[in-house]
């Protein structure tokens, strides 16, 4: 069932749970840098999720790149349209990765934050080629994933330099 090219509505994402994910519980409905607004709504989720062991923080990070593909690549197929900005669940586990490098604190959620919509917006290569030649769920994830671990390293590269001088 294709819904439109258009964002979907409230009631929409609410009988449908690959909508509901892949539009980041109604974030990327923002008619305005839903991908931002979208990187801010994981920011809650990370704070509960950094709570937990690190090795159940890595699994549920990889089971959620995981599951985006399918509920990224279902979310495009019922919607028409490849890559639809209203499409967030990237976003939510892009951010994630990042944090995953970073201390947790607020200065380092903020910094993780910034330098992951850095690399996500200006998609430095190879992220800006994984964008354009992955299709699928697949390219939809593939990019922010990228894009996360980038974040991250560069982050945990900054904590590296502060402490050591």
């Amino acid at each position: 069932m294709i819904i439109s090219a258009t964002n979907p509505t409230f009631s929409q994402l609410f009988r449908s749970p690959v909508l509901l994910l892949a539009f980041g519980f109604g974030s990327g409905l923002s008619p305005k840098a839903p991908g931002t607004l979208g990187s801010v709504a994981a920011i809650p989720f990370w704070l509960l999720l950094s709570q937990l062991p690190q090795s159940l923080i890595i699994t549920t990070i990889v089971v959620s790149a995981l599951a985006g593909v399918a509920i990224c690549g279902r979310a495009a197929a019922q919607l028409g349209v490849h890559d639809h900005g209203g499409i967030v669940w990237d976003e939510f586990v892009g951010l994630w990765i990042t944090m995953a490098f970073l201390p947790s604190n607020y200065v380092m959620l903020l910094v993780g934050f910034l330098l992951f919509r850095f690399f996500d917006i200006v998609k430095p290569w190879p992220i800006g080629w994984l964008d354009k030649k992955v299709s699928g769920g697949l390219g939809i994830m593939l990019d922010d994933v990228v894009a996360g671990v980038a974040a991250g390293a560069c982050g945990w590269l900054l904590c590296c330099l502060v402490q050591a001088v």
